[in-house]
């Protein structure tokens, strides 16, 4: 089964691969020419197959998910609605077989409803794309247990950080330096997945 995840997932990689080169940064105007990803599809397949090996294969759909959101984020910082949206109901048919659904929704909601508060507080640090990927992480992170949820979140917020402060540091960025974090919220997700029992 892990196998064939992987396998699915490095078709997956290469499909991700032309989907980020489709997009446009958020102001519309052209990117710069792509730096290449090494090994995307590599990348994919480990991901796609430690979700499902260890939380399970409805967790492979959430990892294929986060893994385009993430790298379409890094490249042009939007999370498109086009991916975004659809994935609540996608994720919700995975999860449904687990039973874990009710407690899943609740935790896409919770997640959400944090991420619009600080949207509402400080609309400046944080996109509202931001906000809506939430309930994914929420909901992924809660259908294995609340205490999952709580790590994802905070993984995320830490990662983060970590880049934010790395920026202050080697002085390529200020207090003020925006960058993409729906990156980072999603890759906080990621470890958390990956480290279920």
């Amino acid at each position: 089964m892990v196998a064939l995840m992987a396998l699915a997932g490095l078709v997956c990689g290469d499909r991700i691969r032309a989907l980020a080169a489709s997009y446009r940064a958020g102001d519309g105007e052209p990117l710069a020419p792509a730096r290449p990803w090494p090994a995307l599809e590599l990348v994919t397949a480990a991901v796609v197959a430690l979700a499902a090996w260890r939380a399970g294969p409805p967790y492979a759909c959430f990892a294929v998910i986060a893994v385009a959101l993430a790298v379409i984020d890094w490249r042009t910082s939007t999370l498109p609605d086009a991916i975004t949206l659809p994935a609540y109901p996608i994720m919700a048919l995975a999860l449904l077989p687990t039973g874990a659904l009710p407690r899943a929704l609740a935790g896409g909601a919770a997640l959400t409803a944090v991420y619009g508060l600080l949207w509402l507080l400080r609309p400046e640090a944080m996109g509202l794309g931001d906000v809506k990927i939430a309930g994914l992480i929420g909901m992924a992170g809660a259908a294995l247990s609340w205490q999952a949820l709580v790590a994802a979140a905070f993984c995320g917020q830490l990662l983060g950080a970590l880049y934010a402060l790395s920026l202050l540091v080697t002085g390529r960025g200020t207090r003020h330096t925006q960058f993409p974090f729906g990156t980072f919220m999603l890759l906080g997700t990621l470890p958390t997945l990956c480290l279920a029992s």
